[in-house]
């Protein structure tokens, strides 16, 4: 039941008084990164390397969150995700320097490594596959080697995402990762960037295997 000087409130004085309520509350604290991985600038939508960016996008259009924040050398945002309070971070350093973002951003807060998720791309799978893994080598992703490098572990989770082969053996791999998504992969691409977040969230509610189980192997 509202007090005779609740009833008497301005709107004005309503709304400030829930703002005061807000700002008094305790904002939980940062517990997790999510860093998708990828190039800046428009000429790299699409393209294979980009699947990390692309990922992080697919939820931001799903769920309302933003990402938009130049901080740490990347766009960032604050979120919930799996029961958790994230960073989400898309570095803006370019593919090879991804790490110099990751760095600050997990020294700023604190974060172990352990507790940085990476959404990348991956030339070994298969278009729309996903692999889940809680550490491991680059394989051969310049931006899983730098962030490696920056943080001094190989000890973070990764979501995997496939963007197929080479057609070749001898065709050259940066022509490959940097070319677009053809019409007839995009309906994988979409799937397995949508569940590339999914699987973040469990990994933070249940763990690596937890995830693996779910959400590793081909998404459509």
């Amino acid at each position: 039941m509202s007090t005779f000087s609740e009833r008497n409130m301005s709107v004005f004085d309503i709304f400030k008084k829930l703002e005061e309520e807000k700002a008094a509350k305790p904002v939980q604290p940062i517990e997790w990164i999510v860093v998708g991985l990828g190039n800046p600038g428009s000429q790299y939508d699409n393209t294979r390397h980009n699947a990390g960016f692309r990922a992080l996008e697919s939820y931001c259009a799903r769920s309302g969150q933003k990402i938009d924040r130049m901080k740490f050398k990347a766009l960032a945002g604050e979120g919930m995700l799996g029961g958790k309070r994230v960073l989400f971070l898309k570095p803006q350093t370019f593919m090879n320097l991804s790490g110099e973002a990751v760095r600050d951003a997990a020294a700023f807060y604190k974060i172990p490594p352990e507790r940085v998720i990476v959404l990348s791309d991956d030339v070994s799978l298969d278009v729309g596959t996903l692999r889940v893994r809680p550490k491991g080598s680059a394989g051969g992703q310049n931006g899983l080697k730098n962030i490696i490098y920056h943080l001094g572990s190989e000890d973070f989770p990764r979501v995997k995402i496939g963007v197929g082969k080479k057609p070749r053996p001898d065709y050259d791999l940066a022509a490959w990762v940097l070319g677009k998504f053809p019409q007839e992969d995009q309906k994988a691409i979409d799937k397995a960037c949508e569940d590339a977040v999914s699987a973040a969230a469990c990994i933070i509610e249940k763990g690596c295997a937890a995830a693996a189980q779910n959400f590793n192997g081909k998404r459509i």
